[in-house]
């Protein structure tokens, strides 16, 4: 019997067709989502307004952003989001005083690997409102580049607000001895372009550090494929 020759024709084209398919529709969906976007820390509220995906309402969701600050760094210029604008961030807390200078020697080697890369800055914040004064020579001490790794201080009314309600970390002052003393999250913090904190890391865990180099790639990633779909 006879094959019918339209049918061979349909048989054929639908072999043609779908190697076709997986490569202009399936890998390019694949390639889209090959980076897991990162979670998103604080609090969030579900706003009123909406946005439209493939024809379905959803409601917007207002996540936790760090507050807007300015703080003079050791070149004496002020740091605030304005002039941190469409950067990713990696934030740190210490003070001149400190034994243990562990995340700032960590954030040291870091800020050297990006040195090339605008994109991504580097602040370390003082907890101690005495080291507006020792901020230029400490940074010095560690080398840090200009334009990368910015060093700010500033009072504690300032201060203590952005790290505890800002960046979600602890601080407490121990003025109770002649020489005062900080205790202080030892963690850092990845903040992206809109300032939402998308990791909190300990820097004394090398596996938690290892985690902040991938992920630093995957905002990076994330940012430029925002700014490709003009979100």
């Amino acid at each position: 019997m006879k094959r019918n020759p339209i049918k061979k024709v349909i048989i054929l084209v639908s072999i043609l067709a779908i190697p076709g398919f997986l490569f202009f529709y399936l890998l390019p969906q694949f390639a889209k989502n090959r980076y897991k976007s990162l979670p998103i820390f604080g609090n969030k509220v579900v706003a009123k307004t909406f946005h439209t995906v493939k024809g379905k309402k959803i409601a917007d969701t207002i996540y936790h952003q760090v507050p807007d600050f300015k703080l003079v760094n050791q070149h004496q210029d002020t740091v605030s989001w304005s002039t941190l604008k469409d950067k990713l961030v990696v934030i740190n807390l210490f003070y001149t005083g400190a034994n243990n200078q562990q995340s700032s020697q960590y954030l040291k080697q870091l800020s050297e690997g990006y040195a090339l890369k605008p994109l991504v800055k580097f602040l370390s914040l003082s907890v101690d409102p005495a080291d507006r004064n020792k901020i230029k020579s400490f940074a010095a001490n560690l080398s840090a580049k200009e334009g990368k790794w910015d060093f700010l201080a500033g009072d504690t009314a300032t201060v203590y607000p952005l790290i505890r309600s800002g960046l979600l970390l602890d601080v407490i002052a121990d003025e109770s001895n002649v020489k005062p003393n900080y205790i202080f999250s030892n963690k850092i913090v990845l903040i992206d372009n809109l300032h939402r904190i998308r990791g909190i890391y300990e820097a004394d865990n090398p596996e938690a550090t290892a985690s902040l180099e991938d992920e630093i790639k995957v905002l990076i990633a994330e940012y430029l494929r925002n700014v490709k779909d003009g979100r």
